[in-house]
């Protein structure tokens, strides 16, 4: 279960975009060096795209975002949790709300792009692997997609982190 100290967010102002980018370019840029200018895009600045942060104590700890393709298709980008907060629950917790903002909007289908080394996680929420592993910014990743309206829940599963 997340800590009760910890809360995420729709992204609404400038501190809390702000704070998103931050730990984006902390995980991103400064731990698996993704190049800024590939991290930041002009996704982040399009006004229909959702935008997620994380705070435990008022810190900002993780972030994503939800970019919407059509009427029933959107995809979860730039998930990314610090490296002292991986392993508490608090990715699980922030693909679960980015899922319930997902389905508000209508959205039956989400897809994204893992890094390999973290497919079982998105397996583990309910993502299937498509297609064949590919590189994006010098990472290994494969595309993953899931039906909304499918029966899983992730309380089904036992042992998700």
């Amino acid at each position: 279960m997340i800590n009760k100290t910890q809360e995420i967010r729709k992204v609404s102002t400038k501190q809390e975009k702000a704070d998103a980018l931050a730990v984006r370019r902390q995980v991103f840029v400064i731990e698996q060096k993704v190049p800024e200018s590939l991290e930041v895009d002009a996704y982040d600045d399009d006004p229909s795209v959702i935008h997620f942060v994380a705070y435990r104590e008022g810190k900002p700890t993780g972030a994503g975002r939800l970019r919407m393709y059509d009427v029933h298709t959107a995809k979860v980008e730039r998930v990314a949790v610090l490296s002292s907060e991986r392993g508490t629950g608090l990715g699980r917790e922030l693909m679960l709300a980015i899922e319930r903002t997902a389905r508000e909007a209508g959205i039956t289908t989400l897809t994204l792009h893992a890094q390999c080394h973290a497919q079982r996680f998105y397996e583990k929420l309910g993502y299937q692997p498509e297609g064949e592993v590919f590189a994006e910014a010098g990472i290994e990743h494969i595309r993953m997609t899931k039906r909304l309206n499918d029966s899983y829940t992730a309380s089904q599963h036992v042992g998700l982190s």
